[in-house]
């Protein structure tokens, strides 16, 4: 159990939810779990589905508390909400910003922003722990590219100038993905970035690390009530989460490149866990992939500090702390969103 900005997070599996007077009670078991006061709550997260009581639903529909149900792995199952009041709002204010070209790239520039920090952070790092096994001049040159690159990003308001600043870090940043490699060098290498399909084992599991991203951060924009597919980097497109494919950019080298990398260093994967298909597609074995989302499961409840909020959550709970602030700032509570920089 956990509250953070005004959000109750119920993280323990098979906890019933019910009502005592004004008060959420959880239950497992039957024994009681824990006792929240409802008047401040603006909603609740549980993750697992063994139910809420009638009256609990009653009493928050009618104070407009949502109740979001997500399974264990963090897939969005269901959102009940009363009679529509800020969510509307919200959501209108949404469109009407994804609409206006510049007040989206005012927006995604955070994103951005967010993200070429952390892979700054990510190259930093690497010289100060491994200085004799990589080049440490090519490393810091990369850095200080990504410096000048987020200045230039914090003045822009064009959607497409913002898109070749973010493509000139990353490239910076993927020159140097290869080196972060440090064990299993003759299996493990990466050139370039290949999706549909991967063609070699890092970009396998790449693709399923950003896969799992996406669907805990499309879930997490769902709980709030904002819509996970009108963006404002990524535009409209049928069957795409636009807005979770944003707010993740912040999380994809801190979150999924390092734990894809830590798999290799660590020697958690091996060359065995692959094989490559007729048109050169490189998979997972079924065997692997339960292995590398258990590990995944695993790094979802390990323990951070938020570097905004100052408050210590798991880094499963990232995503949602980031679509509770983007809500805020929408709803004119927050004078900018603040981006997950990570220290």
């Amino acid at each position: 159990m956990r509250k953070l900005l005004n959000t109750l997070f119920v993280t323990q599996p098979e906890v019933y939810l019910s009502l005592d007077g004004d008060n959420i009670v959880l239950l497992k078991d039957q024994e009681k779990l824990g006792r929240v006061p409802l008047h401040n709550l603006e909603s609740i997260v549980t993750f697992g589905y063994t139910g809420a009581s009638p009256a609990l639903m009653g009493y928050c529909a009618e104070r407009n508390i949502s109740i979001v149900f997500l399974k264990m792995n963090g897939e969005f199952l269901a959102r009940v909400i009363g009679a529509s009041k800020g969510n509307v709002v919200l959501r209108k204010k949404q469109s009407l910003l994804s609409d206006n070209e510049r007040e989206s790239a005012v927006i995604a520039r955070n994103f951005i922003i967010g993200k070429i920090y952390n892979h700054k952070w990510m190259i930093e790092r690497m010289t100060r722990d491994y200085p004799l096994r990589i080049d440490v001049a090519e490393f810091k040159e990369a850095s200080e590219h990504m410096s000048s690159m987020m200045t230039a990003i914090r003045e822009c308001e064009d959607l497409e100038q913002l898109r070749g600043l973010e493509g000139q870090a990353a490239l910076s940043y993927n020159k140097l993905f290869d080196h972060m490699i440090l064990q299993q060098k003759e299996d493990f290498s990466f050139r370039t970035r290949s999706r549909r399909p991967p063609l070699d084992p890092v970009n396998a599991m790449l693709s399923l690390a950003y896969t799992l991203l996406a669907h805990d951060m499309t879930s997490a924009l769902e709980a709030v009530g904002l819509d996970a597919y009108i963006g404002f980097l990524h535009r409209d497109r049928p069957g795409r989460a636009s807005l979770a494919l944003d707010v993740m950019e912040e999380l994809r080298g801190i979150y999924a490149d390092r734990f894809v990398l830590s798999l290799i260093n660590k020697r958690v994967v091996s060359a065995g866990d692959f094989v490559r298909k007729e048109n050169g597609a490189v998979l997972m074995t079924d065997e692997a992939r339960k292995d590398f989302l258990a590990a995944w499961q695993t790094k979802k409840q390990e323990s951070i500090v938020h570097p905004f909020l100052g408050e210590k959550i798991s880094w499963g709970l990232v995503p949602h702390a980031q679509a509770l602030l983007l809500a805020r700032y929408l709803r004119g509570d927050l004078d900018e969103y603040p981006p997950f920089l990570w220290k």
